[in-house]
């Protein structure tokens, strides 16, 4: 039986490696989500959960904006991306976060969660993570 050997970790702020870990706890929406009727009609609600990977320069941040990945840009757009319209799947949703995301080139890698929050009644929530890297 052939081993499928295992991807590497999201790394989390490293100093050996340069990285800087930028990340959205808990951003709560109301998007046009799913595959039922029922959830065609009315938006429900969700929760957004995004870990960026990001390679930090040598040069000095200077406390300048442009200088290092601004996370209200990530919300942003997110926002838009779910002002889009109705969407079948989370996974979907994930896919064009994590996309979004990676357009920024110092971003190495990506982890998006995303809970749909009251759609099964005896669970707090269900949804899906994925991980994506950059091509660089």
């Amino acid at each position: 039986m052939t081993r499928t050997p295992a991807s590497q970790p999201l790394r989390i702020a490293s100093a050996a490696n340069a990285i800087r870990h930028v990340f959205v706890r808990d951003l709560l929406l109301d998007a046009h989500i799913g595959v039922h009727r029922h959830e065609e009609d009315r938006p429900q609600p969700i929760r957004i959960n995004i870990d960026l990977t990001v390679s930090e320069d040598a040069a000095p941040i200077g406390d300048l904006l442009e200088n290092v990945v601004d996370y209200e840009h990530v919300v942003n757009g997110v926002r838009a991306i779910v002002a889009e319209g109705h969407l079948r799947l989370v996974e979907t949703l994930a896919e064009r976060i994590a996309a979004f995301a990676l357009e920024d080139a110092r971003v190495r890698a990506v982890r998006v969660r995303i809970e749909k929050l009251k759609i099964i009644p005896d669970a707090a929530s269900v949804g899906v993570e994925i991980e994506r890297l950059s091509g660089a």
